[in-house]
């Protein structure tokens, strides 16, 4: 049965601008399913994972609503027609309030 990927923003250069990429086959678990997935689009898969094969530190995946952080990684069974969601985590930016620090600038203007 199919598996479709959701392929977050950031990431959509690196799978020729799709937001959802269906992979071939009926992959058992989320190693063989990502496997496929960089068989079509190859350029993803350094962004997915470390040099040593783990999954980065900031990328979350979630096979239907679970994270495979908790759910056996790499391992993780995949049910027939599943979802497999990429989050890459996202920091930065000011609080709502105005605080002093580096991300807000007060630029004087002269009178």
């Amino acid at each position: 049965m199919p598996v479709t990927f959701h392929i977050p923003g950031p990431l959509r250069a690196l799978t020729g601008g799709e937001s959802r990429v269906e992979v071939p086959g009926t992959p058992a678990t989320l190693r063989e399913a990502l496997e496929s997935l960089w068989a079509v689009w190859p350029a993803i898969r350094d962004r997915l994972v470390t040099e040593q094969g783990d999954i980065r530190e900031h990328i979350n995946l979630f096979v239907g609503s679970e994270d495979v952080r908790y759910t056996g990684g790499f391992a993780t069974l995949i049910p027939p027609v599943s979802e497999i969601t990429i989050i890459p985590a996202i920091s930065g930016g000011c609080r709502s309030r105005p605080r002093p620090g580096p991300c807000r600038k007060i630029i004087r203007l002269p009178r």
